[in-house]
């Protein structure tokens, strides 16, 4: 017999009895599907029962799979939504209809199945799946949006056969288990396309162009280059805190004036992908109307729960925190760094040891102050170590204990026409979020 846990023990039990990626790194990672066919089978294969979308790709899944759900709750749609990491709960992970799974669902599911999980010892992104897929079947979701944990081809996610797969862009992110070539990624990453199901590619490069058309020839798929059917031009920002595009596709304005509530630059990139995945669910006879399009991404935030992409906490100075953590993402942000109107500009750091440090910090720029952290998980790199590469790229500042000591300083540093970025690593931001003091 097994004690009775509350919410709080039953987490402390998750993170400390299953392998976690996102706390230890590789000693987590499994190069097999095994232990993941074994819970598919031990649930009787819940996905089964709902319609699927699968999300993968570099950067921007999130942000695309957190926009399609929300299309698809406008849309009436009782509608899933998968995710990870998490920034502050667990839950974030599952969502229906923008809600988090209960609490106590979460325990008592734990505890109906603990004795099988101490037999097979999955690790947690197994477990969070085979948790996911099982509520949402007990729910009975109309579809369930499902973003990739890493790659795609391995990925615990993968035993789903989804009616449309969407893969938003390739760039250097885990390269000591997907490779280290954008080849080799994209390779890792083509494996979500399933066989006769469309996939949208977001972005086009030539790297992976010869990748993604072989195997989507191989598994005799539509494939859909979304930035080549849809043109998305950065529009403006409204004073209520919405950006406005004007997707093109053929020539032709076709959403004037589409307002969406996340403020990243970056996601036109995304918009492009998203946009070229409802077409397919159209012509796949699921009626979604411009009228819920215009409705979803109005409201991705509130409907999803989405948050770190370029979230804004604060004002006077300006509070932005951003989950950027590899050198395309912060290439991204970065650059809405520069076109941010700002005196001063204040960067609270912090990374993993397992990243590509150095091409990250050759993107920062120089006139910033620093303020270096670690974030509290055993795979956060040092803060003084991180301080000392930094250094090597004429980046300078200070080294604080903890992402809080961090922040506060940074903002006690700032006066009200600053700018405070906080970021590096998506572990940075969750400390951030997850202090209740954090919101200035």
């Amino acid at each position: 017999m097994f004690r009775v846990m509350d919410y709080q023990q039953t987490l402390v039990y998750l993170y400390n009895q299953f392998p976690m990626f996102q706390r230890i790194g590789g000693l987590a990672y499994k190069a097999s599907l095994d232990s993941t066919l074994e819970l598919d089978a031990y649930f009787g294969h819940p996905h089964r029962n709902f319609a699927t979308i699968h999300v993968g790709g570099t950067n921007g899944k999130g942000s695309s799979a957190h926009q399609l759900a929300a299309i698809l709750q406008a849309a009436g749609f009782r509608t899933a939504l998968f995710t990870s990491p998490h920034l502050a709960d667990f839950r974030e992970r599952i969502r229906v209809d923008g809600q988090m799974m209960p609490q106590a669902e979460v325990v008592g599911w734990v505890a109906a199945h603990r004795a099988y999980f101490e037999v097979l010892q999955p690790s947690f992104f197994e477990m969070s799946v085979a948790m996911a897929f099982d509520y949402f079947a007990k729910q009975k979701v109309d579809v369930a949006v499902v973003e990739v944990g890493m790659g795609g081809r391995l990925d615990s996610t993968n035993v789903i056969d989804p009616v449309v797969s969407l893969i938003t862009n390739i760039g250097w992110d885990h390269t000591a288990f997907l490779g280290e070539s954008l080849e080799a990624i994209a390779g890792e990453k083509a494996g979500i396309i399933k066989p006769s199901r469309p996939v949208v590619v977001s972005e086009w490069q030539p790297e992976t162009e010869p990748v993604f058309t072989q195997k989507a020839a191989e598994m005799d798929a539509q494939l859909v280059w979304a930035d080549r059917v849809w043109d998305i031009p950065y529009g403006m920002q409204t004073t209520d805190g919405l950006q406005v595009f004007s997707p093109r596709k053929a020539g032709e304005m076709r959403y004037p004036m589409l307002k969406m509530d996340l403020m990243g630059m970056y996601q036109r990139k995304n918009l492009a992908g998203v946009l070229a995945t409802v077409d397919v669910l159209r012509g796949l006879a699921w009626n979604i109307t411009d009228v819920q399009i215009y409705a979803g991404l109005q409201s991705v935030a509130q409907r999803t729960g989405l948050m770190g992409r370029w979230q804004i906490v604060g004002n006077n100075p300006l509070v932005v925190a951003d989950t950027a953590h590899n050198p395309d993402g912060i290439a991204q942000t970065m650059a809405q760094v520069s076109q941010t109107a700002h005196k001063q500009l204040h960067i609270v750091l912090g990374m993993v040891n397992d990243k590509a440090h150095d091409k990250v910090l050759a993107l920062l720029p120089t006139d910033a102050t620093y303020y270096f952290c670690r974030a509290e998980l055993p795979r956060s790199l040092d803060a003084q170590t991180l301080a000392d590469m930094a250094a090597t790229f004429g980046l300078k500042g200070k080294v604080y204990a903890t992402v809080k000591l961090a922040a506060d300083a940074a903002r006690e540093c700032a006066n009200v026409h600053d700018l405070v970025y906080i970021g590096g690593s998506t572990f940075v931001v969750a400390d951030f979020l997850a202090d209740s003091t954090a919101v200035y």
